[in-house]
């Protein structure tokens, strides 16, 4: 017999199908279940509260929630698939010295080799490299000239004005016989519409997309990027920092969303580490192992910089950045200078700073007067009245847009490359930094940064927004987890 009205899917529910009494059944265990696995593996507090309620308030829809975006499902297949570090003790490497004063940054060594297991290593150059206008030529005339092996790894690389070039320079390399390896993120270069990633395959350049896939149960991955941005050619010059490939970050061209940007060209043993980075995401995305004086020749010295690499990501390096950061901010002495497109620290981070400035430290932060996410804009503000208070000094980096990232300690330690500060690129995104210990690089950042700077942020100006915006602004905060 038909039904006398029409049925629309939003009018079916469980119950008409399941007795009341198994259903109640299954959310119960399925509550429980849920409760169980955060209990065992979430270490903050505040999300394994948000969690477990959301599991007892409504089971089936935050039992869902939780298994796509909850269960850290890549720390168990990246400490299966990637090779372990080995376990000899750091070589002693001198902290080069600028005043005399800062003897005591050598304490980041030994956090450093606990955290990386990477020794640092000396006769390293670092040279600055302005937006894509200085860097992305000096990238091309590397791919253009390589002989051996050329690998990149970027979040975004576009097929347009910027971008093509080298897609065209990667594409000409390989067929001249280069062994080349490209790792694009699954969705800053596209996820469903991949244009600079599908010209790379169809001219048979090896490239892989890092955690894509259609498939439904690996949506969970979508939470999960590689924000690294790494390009080695011939296993000896490096470039490495935050920015990404295409013409927003030419600033000579007048692009409509001009971005400002700071990258650097790396020559030296270091490039060794930022190969071997590389080399473990290759692994992990495609299970290919690159090996062999192709990709890993002998390094010869090119400068007096002291440096290491120090990577990051939701498995084995969970949040080495972000002690690393830490550690450095116990340290200071004299200067804390940060630059960042988006400043959302979580708790500890916002604490150790304002303890530094409470001890005397000179703690200067530079963030974008807008940056190019508003959300992230109203957290920021929400989040920074405990370091203002304390004494941070909160500077604006007037327009255009400036996705920098950059801190200076003392004016000796250097921390670059491609980790914002926020929970995302903490927790969350897979990262890649370099710390370079010397004073010139130092005083050559901290000039650039105090060139920026713009309005100081004050208690004041915050008050003056109104109570409505206030209120959006502090519920907005309670989003900083995911931001």
């Amino acid at each position: 017999m038909p039904f006398p009205w029409p049925i629309t899917a939003w009018q079916i529910h469980p119950a008409s199908f399941i007795p009341a009494e198994l259903l109640a059944v299954c959310r119960l265990v399925l509550a429980l279940l849920v409760s169980i696995h955060v209990l065992r593996n979430k270490r903050d507090i505040g999300a394994a509260i948000g969690w477990i309620g959301l599991a007892w308030i409504a089971p089936l829809t935050g039992g869902l929630l939780y298994a796509l975006f909850g269960v850290n499902r890549v720390r168990r297949l990246a400490r299966r698939m990637r090779p372990p570090r080995g376990d000899a003790p750091p070589a002693e490497v001198a902290t080069p010295a600028g005043d005399g004063t800062e003897s005591h940054l050598a304490a980041l060594d030994h956090a450093g080799w606990r955290l990386t297991r990477r020794h640092r290593v000396t006769d390293n150059d670092v040279r600055i490299l302005e937006n894509g206008d200085a860097a992305y030529p000096s990238m091309l005339a590397a791919l253009h000239a390589a002989n051996n092996s050329i690998a990149l790894t970027t979040y975004i690389l576009t097929d347009d004005q910027a971008g093509g070039p080298f897609v065209d320079a990667l594409i000409a390399a390989h067929q001249r016989g280069v062994a080349v390896r490209v790792l694009l993120d699954g969705i800053g270069s596209g996820y469903f519409r991949a244009p600079a990633f599908g010209r790379l395959r169809r001219n048979g350049v090896p490239a892989a997309q890092f955690m894509h896939s259609p498939l439904p149960w690996r949506m969970p991955f979508l939470n999960l990027r590689t924000h690294k941005k790494i390009l080695v050619v011939d296993g000896t010059s490096a470039f490495t920092g935050g920015m990404n490939i295409n013409a927003a970050n030419v600033l000579a061209t007048h692009p409509k969303h001009p971005v400002r940007d700071i990258h650097f060209a790396i020559t030296g043993p270091v490039v060794g580490q930022l190969l071997a980075a590389f080399a473990n995401d290759w692994l992990f995305a495609t299970g290919e192992t690159l090996h062999g004086a192709t990709w890993f020749p002998n390094q010869a010295p090119s400068g007096e910089m002291v440096a290491r690499v120090v990577t990051s990501g939701p498995d084995k390096d969970l949040e080495h950045i972000e002690y690393m950061i830490l550690q450095a901010v116990a340290c200071a002495r004299t200067t804390v200078e940060i630059m960042t497109p988006y400043f959302l620290p979580a708790e500890r981070l916002v604490t150790a700073l304002a303890l530094a400035a409470l001890r005397g430290v000179r703690v200067d932060v530079l963030v974008p007067q807008h940056s190019n996410h508003v959300v992230t804009d109203w957290a920021a503000r929400a989040n920074n009245p405990p370091m203002l208070k304390a004494g941070v000094n909160i500077w604006q980096n007037p327009p255009p847009f400036d996705h920098s990232k950059l801190m200076v300690v003392d004016g000796l330690w250097c921390f670059i490359g491609s980790a914002n500060w926020d929970t995302r690129s903490f927790r969350l995104n897979f990262e890649v930094n370099v710390e370079v210990c010397d004073a010139s690089l130092a005083g050559a950042l901290s000039s650039i940064m105090a060139a920026r700077r713009g309005a100081r942020v004050t208690q004041s100006t915050l008050d003056a927004r109104g109570p409505a915006i206030e209120l959006r602004d502090a519920a907005t905060r309670l989003l900083l987890p995911y931001l």
